[in-house]
């Protein structure tokens, strides 16, 4: 999977914003922290969700199956939106 060229990733400071370009479907602003601008940006070539999580683990601190939860969570919104291309 990977992020639809549609789709603009824009980070200012710990903020991430998902942009649509006129050609995309989904006419809005996704913006979120700086797990999300990891995910969108490991997104902007071809992955999985477990190359993301595992990407994610060796990044953070954490629990793993909690960040696996939260990558899920967020490909599943950026797939409601049409920002995902499989």
């Amino acid at each position: 999977m990977k992020l639809n060229e549609n789709f603009v990733i824009h980070t200012i400071g710990d903020e991430t914003m998902l942009i649509p370009t006129a050609a995309a479907s989904f006419h809005g602003l996704g913006e979120g922290n700086r797990t999300v601008g990891f995910i969108l940006n490991r997104l902007t070539q071809e992955t999985t969700e477990e190359e993301i999580t595992d990407a994610l683990a060796a990044e953070f601190i954490g629990d793993r199956e909690e960040m696996a939860q939260d990558v899920r969570a967020i490909i599943e919104k950026l797939r409601a939106i049409g920002a995902i291309d499989e």
